[in-house]
């Protein structure tokens, strides 16, 4: 009889906290599910699977040299800067990630954001509820003055996916679409405009980050950029957390030099209570949620049991550590 192959999910409840059901992944093997794992018990929880999947689990290299069964790692995500690639290829490890999933859910997520910035309706209806419409002499009152998006100018930092769908809603709605990015010619969209970094802060009403983070662009929206925003503009981040010099980003609220931001991602997750954006004026925060649709995540979940069943196929996809050549 041949043996099950050992799946373990180190921490799984991101991706399915109980609404969805691990059956597929299970048919494919020996199946234990961990909703999230402290480090000090990786190594035994990992110990004799050949297959694990991961979310933000730190598998390094000295852990990877401590699990000698080790042979697929599936990332529950599409970022996998919480394993060591490169470790990984040299122990003939495969590491497997998912992209796609999310792109409408993270889209959907910066207009939620945005509209909340422009239209205060969270605000309005607490306003509501205390009893201010019913004090009014007047059939409607606001807050603060809203703000319409057409004709104004959105900027895409990171014309991806995510980012080029951002900007066909934002056409929708009426706005100018101005972007950056490295191949302009290649990708180039009806009704987009490509420029600069600094001319994308200094043009656009609403900035919004969807690049990926690596050490070139961390911390990149710091004090110079922001500056360089019109009065009265918008910040939204749903890429990284690490993109956003964050301390930077709270002195321009402070100081008045941005109406707002709203930010779904921060450098460090979860954060600390005494996190400078949290409770800052002007700005939202939610917890890392643009990904997490009902549908995103089924998406997701598809994606992940069809990378382990590929890899035990022998044909494994979606593989981003390239073996070493012989």
């Amino acid at each position: 009889m041949e043996q099950k192959h050992k799946i373990a999910v180190l921490d799984g409840y991101t991706l399915n906290p109980g609404d969805m059901s691990w059956d597929a992944l299970a048919a494919l093997g020996e199946l234990t599910v961990y909703d999230y794992t402290p480090t000090e018990l990786l190594e035994s929880r990992a110990a004799g699977a050949d297959i694990i999947l991961v979310n933000k689990a730190l598998l390094y290299r000295e852990l990877m040299d401590r699990l000698p069964d080790l042979k697929c790692v599936v990332v529950t995500a599409t970022g996998y800067n919480n394993v060591d690639a490169a470790a990984a290829r040299e122990r003939g490890i495969a590491v497997c990630n998912a992209v796609g999933y999310s792109t409408e859910a993270v889209v959907q997520h910066v207009f939620a954001l945005l509209l909340e910035l422009t239209n205060a309706v969270g605000a309005h209806d607490e306003s509501v509820r205390r009893g201010d419409w019913a004090a009014q002499q007047h059939f409607s009152y606001t807050l603060k003055p809203i703000v319409e998006l057409a004709g104004k100018t959105l900027g895409i930092y990171g014309f991806g996916n995510i980012g080029r769908r951002v900007g066909e809603v934002a056409q929708a709605f009426g706005m100018q679409v101005i972007a950056t990015h490295k191949h302009p010619e290649r990708d180039a969209r009806p009704g987009v405009r490509f420029v600069s970094l600094e001319g994308l802060f200094e043009q656009s009403d609403v900035v919004t980050l969807h690049a990926p983070l690596g050490p070139a662009n961390t911390g990149i929206v710091n004090a110079a950029l922001l500056q360089r925003m019109k009065s009265g503009a918008l910040l939204i981040n749903t890429g990284r957390g690490g993109l956003v010099n964050e301390p930077d980003l709270r002195l321009a609220l402070e100081e008045g030099r941005l109406a707002g931001a709203a930010l779904d991602v921060l450098s460090v997750e979860p954060p600390p209570a005494a996190h400078p954006l949290i409770g800052a004026p002007n700005c939202i925060v939610t917890p890392h949620l643009a990904w997490a649709t009902l549908e995103a995540r089924r998406r997701l979940m598809d994606i992940c049991v069809s990378n382990v069943a590929a890899f035990l196929s022998g044909r494994p996809q979606n593989v981003v550590n390239l073996p070493t050549p012989q």
